[in-house]
């Protein structure tokens, strides 16, 4: 079955990870997305770091299957025309460049919804309009910083650190695609596209829900938590070594509380009154970690994890990458899908998050080569087919 976004053509001037993960949700809803990039290499994530694969790097692949690559320079009146007649009959134009950047170019929305009331113009940007960093450039690293992120990663005793995903960047394109959504239902409904920003900022502060929290109730408390609960209101909250590996543990309710107790023989704990609510666990937080982490290490992760979700306690083991990885390539439906061309050697793209009950999930198609669709498109261009349809 066609996806519900058949019919719905996507510019997407996207570069590196929020727009170009925005478009490849849209995609995945069935929407046609066509990629406009720069000469003479294009997007700049197809440069960085090349896969032994195609030339194309890792990180452009997995954003990037199913889209159609057009090459076109913006800075040039006859590439600027051809992008016009393209935006006249779109639906969508993603873009994440930096502040000033369409202006400039004469691509922002002013201009182009001069040209296409109905288009909906999509942009992620580091910082909102009413921020006191409004047009200040920002990615994920940056962001991280400025929004309080790299403040509550990491151990008291340590430095703030990066949250090892680029949780801001992809954060801000899910953001942006629900924005995206909701305008082209409303233009149903009214005839009229508008224009959306995402800040990146506004994007993950929401995140830190737990640490927001936590702050509010005692702001002298650390910010750092290391593992342990961000607000530093649960307990047990942790991740423990165990035999050949890590696993992480946590206790949000009383059952979950008795259950735990139950399964490591400390029915003493699990009557002690002064451990029956998640302030008193919290208060003997180092003691309840000690006893937690001497059942765990006498096991394999796997079957401490295995014997915690039995007695109802949530329990995960720790899987590294090359664990994740496998575990996708075992699914019918993976997230992260391989694809192996003829002639060539396996690429990859992420599948998407978002599974609709009318339709099947979608694989993402082949990852295009630079400026592979180019030809056709301006070729429709000449018979006035401005959207390629």
């Amino acid at each position: 079955m066609a996806g519900p976004l058949t019919g719905i053509v996507v510019l997407d001037l996207g570069q590196v990870y929020s727009g170009p993960y925005c478009a490849l949700l849209l995609a995945h809803l069935g929407a046609r997305i066509i990629k406009v990039e720069p000469p003479p290499a294009g997007e700049p994530l197809r440069s960085r770091g090349e896969s032994e694969a195609s030339g194309e790097s890792f990180n452009f692949q997995l954003l990037n299957g199913g889209k159609e690559s057009l090459i076109l320079d913006l800075k040039d009146a006859a590439g600027l025309d051809a992008f016009r007649q393209l935006a006249q009959r779109a639906d969508v134009l993603v873009e994440n460049f930096a502040p000033g950047t369409t202006a400039r170019l004469g691509i922002d929305y002013p201009a182009v919804s001069g040209i296409n009331p109905r288009i909906v113009y999509a942009s992620v940007k580091a910082f909102a309009a009413d921020s006191v960093s409004s047009g200040l450039r920002g990615m994920d690293l940056t962001v991280q910083a400025s929004s309080g992120v790299m403040s509550v990663n990491g151990y008291p005793d340590g430095p703030p650190l990066r949250c090892g995903p680029s949780l801001v960047d992809f954060l801000g394109g899910a953001h942006l695609a629900m924005g995206i959504l909701a305008a082209l239902f409303e233009r149903s409904v009214t005839g009229r596209g508008q224009s959306i920003e995402v800040a990146l900022q506004d994007a993950v502060i929401p995140t830190l829900a737990s640490n927001l929290s936590g702050w509010l109730t005692d702001p002298s408390a650390p910010e750092r938590t290391g593992n342990r609960h961000g607000g530093m209101l649960e307990s047990p909250y942790n991740t423990y070594p165990a035999a050949d590996g890590w696993v992480s543990v946590l206790c949000l309710t009383e059952a979950q509380w008795r259950g735990l107790c139950e399964l490591i023989g400390r029915p003493d704990l699990r009557d002690d009154k002064e451990l029956a609510t998640s302030a008193g666990r919290v208060a003997r937080m180092h003691m309840i970690d000690e006893v937690v982490g001497s059942w765990i290490i006498e096991r394999t992760a796997a079957e401490a994890a295995e014997a915690l979700q039995r007695a109802g306690v949530p329990a995960a083991k720790i899987a590294t990458l090359g664990q994740l990885f496998s575990g996708e390539m075992a699914r019918s439906s993976p997230m992260i899908q391989r694809s192996d061309e003829a002639g060539g050697d396996a690429t990859y793209t992420f599948g998407s998050p978002v599974r609709l009950g009318n339709h099947p999930p979608r694989r993402s198609g082949p990852v295009p080569s630079l400026g592979q669709h180019t030809a056709a498109i301006l070729e429709s261009l000449s018979q006035g087919g401005a959207d390629g349809r």
